[in-house]
């Protein structure tokens, strides 16, 4: 097993308070694996050497997880776009990241995902830890 570098770490996103769930729900979000730069930004860099490494893992009470990898995509208002794919043969099963290019990734810190319906959600970053 391949040891990864100190860089990459495994985020924790918990859907927050909304009108649905006024309380946030720590049984409906994600969990994934990404290199993050010193401020707290994914690194485009790093992440295509190893970009294998990059997980997702999807948890919503109710439904079976999904396991798919975090992609960077071109297009988008950033001219590229980062999403978490499912499966790498369909065209429209991506759930895509509101501007994670820009976004910091660390606890108390908030990002949005639209889903494969194309509603948006927010999400808090609960936790980021070393990705073993």
């Amino acid at each position: 097993m391949t040891a990864l570098p100190h860089t990459f770490k495994r985020i924790r996103l918990n859907l927050a308070r909304s009108k649905e769930y006024p309380q946030g729900s720590e049984r409906h979000g994600y969990e994934f694996v990404a290199p993050l730069d010193a401020k707290g930004h994914i690194d485009v860099e790093l992440w295509r050497k190893d970009r294998d490494h990059c997980r997702v893992r999807r948890f919503w009470a109710g439904d079976n997880d999904e396991t798919g990898f975090l992609v960077h995509k071109t297009g988008g208002p950033e001219h590229a776009r980062w999403v978490f794919d499912y499966d790498k043969t369909a065209e429209d099963d991506d759930e895509s990241g509101y501007r994670f290019g820009s976004h910091v990734f660390r606890p108390g810190e908030y990002v949005s995902i639209r889903d494969e319906d194309g509603e948006m959600h927010t999400y808090l970053v609960v936790s980021v830890e070393p990705a073993t």
